[in-house]
């Protein structure tokens, strides 16, 4: 299984024109024809310690998953906008903000923004893609855009996640090994790795790096076989016409939802998509929340 290609946030910089949402072609085209992009130092080790202060808590309580596409050996943390402000800044990260509006449009949504800590002695994940909620045939258009911030290291032995780079370009059909409803059953365990691919590479990454994948990237939580936990961050975003996989209205209360930056209330729904899809007793959500 090879490895994936990364680019320094540095030499990134140079790839944009003035504007950070403005991608030069050259890394567009790579994120297009490859499906994802993997770009390193882009986060301070500040900025990490501030994600590991506010998730100890609930890593430390360590709830596990609850079945095989989780990850039985898995932590997961969900709501995370309304966990603190580090997450909100995450979601609205001008680099992340420029892969996810050049697919997506100004009008995108935030459809799930979770944090996921594969332990030692993870199995890896069933193939799937994250748009797969999309009833639409494929090839299609894309419908949402994932994001990677690796809190630690993403490598060889500890769960990097598995790709197929070009697969977000595929027809309908599914890879070996793909996500199946037993996946998501509490009882059912796979006895076995049906989904090694010689065409899959190992998306390595460095702590503070950011990785951004198609909607329609096959891919796969890998196996963690290294004697430490794997930490990373992964919002992800959709179409502002598609229902996302999270309810944020429900996930962040209107209270904290008032504190947020107003591009990280337009993600959570506190937006209109044109025409007025989204609007709350005939006005603008936003006005709604004001008066909550």
């Amino acid at each position: 299984m090879a490895v994936g290609e990364t680019k320094r946030a540095s030499e990134a910089a140079h790839e944009f024109d003035g504007d950070p949402h403005e991608i030069h072609r050259d890394l567009k085209d790579r994120f297009d024809q490859d499906g994802y992009v993997i770009i390193e130092d882009v986060l301070s080790s500040e900025t990490l310690q501030r994600v590991r202060s506010a998730l100890r808590q609930q890593l430390d309580a360590g709830p596990k998953g609850r079945n095989e596409f989780e990850g039985r050996e898995t932590n997961r943390v969900y709501a995370m906008l309304a966990k603190d402000d580090v997450f909100a800044e995450l979601a609205t990260h001008p680099l992340a903000l420029a892969f996810v509006e050049g697919d997506l449009g100004p009008d995108c949504l935030l459809s799930a923004f979770l944090a996921i800590n594969l332990r030692p002695g993870e199995t890896a994940q069933p193939w799937h893609h994250d748009d797969q909620h999309i009833a639409i045939p494929r090839p299609r258009r894309n419908c949402g855009v994932s994001v990677f911030w690796p809190v630690d290291p993403m490598t060889e032995d500890n769960g990097a996640t598995e790709i197929i780079p070009g697969s977000h370009l595929w027809g309908e059909g599914d890879p070996n090994g793909p996500l199946t409803n037993a996946d998501f059953s509490t009882v059912t365990v796979r006895e076995s790795d049906s989904g090694m691919r010689e065409d899959a590479i190992k998306a390595l990454a460095p702590a503070g790096a950011m990785m951004a994948f198609k909607g329609d990237l096959w891919h796969r939580g890998g196996a963690n076989r290294s004697g430490a936990p794997r930490l990373i961050l992964t919002p992800q975003y959709c179409a502002g016409w598609a229902r996302p996989l999270e309810n944020m209205i429900l996930a962040v209360p209107p209270a904290r939802a008032a504190t947020l930056s107003p591009r990280a209330q337009e993600l959570i729904g506190y937006s209109i998509y044109p025409p007025f899809m989204g609007y709350v007793d005939g006005v603008h959500p936003r006005k709604a929340l004001k008066t909550a």
